[in-house]
């Protein structure tokens, strides 16, 4: 076999192999294994507030994925109360919240300096282009 042939079919079985990896994240299900988005609020976080200190534990906005990280988790390793929308966390507590609904929520947040939080729940992507470019949003 030539030089040539052998570098033809090399690139043939790669563009096949790149044809099955881009079908196989198109349509393959997305696997979400536990659906829950833990965050949490370490132990000494009000203190170093009250000193002065810019804390910045908590994203300003969390993004979530309908079936696959749906469930947000919130746990208070804090040793004081945390407030969360209307639900006050109490130290060494969690707070579960899961979503059902696609959509755009701000929550009030002491964990915050802006005592503000924004919740993105992004719906389930549907097989073809959208979950493969979901996917490679994930993965990069």
């Amino acid at each position: 076999m030539t030089r040539s042939r052998i570098l033809l079919l090399a690139a043939a079985v790669l563009a096949i192999a790149a044809l099955w990896a881009t079908l196989w994240a198109m349509y393959a299900p997305i696997p979400a294994g536990s659906r829950e988005q833990l965050f949490e609020i370490p132990a000494g976080t009000y203190a170093r507030r009250a000193a002065g200190d810019k804390v910045e534990i908590l994203p300003t906005s969390i993004r979530l994925t309908l079936g696959v990280k749906d469930i947000l988790v919130l746990k208070n390793l804090d040793n004081v109360p945390q407030t969360f929308g209307p639900v006050l966390i109490m130290p060494g507590q969690s707070f579960r919240m899961p979503f059902g609904v696609a959509g755009d929520v701000q929550f009030e947040c002491t964990a915050h300096a802006s005592g503000q939080m924004r919740i993105v729940v992004e719906p389930a992507p549907d097989a073809g282009w959208r979950r493969l470019v979901w996917r490679a949003q994930h993965w990069l």
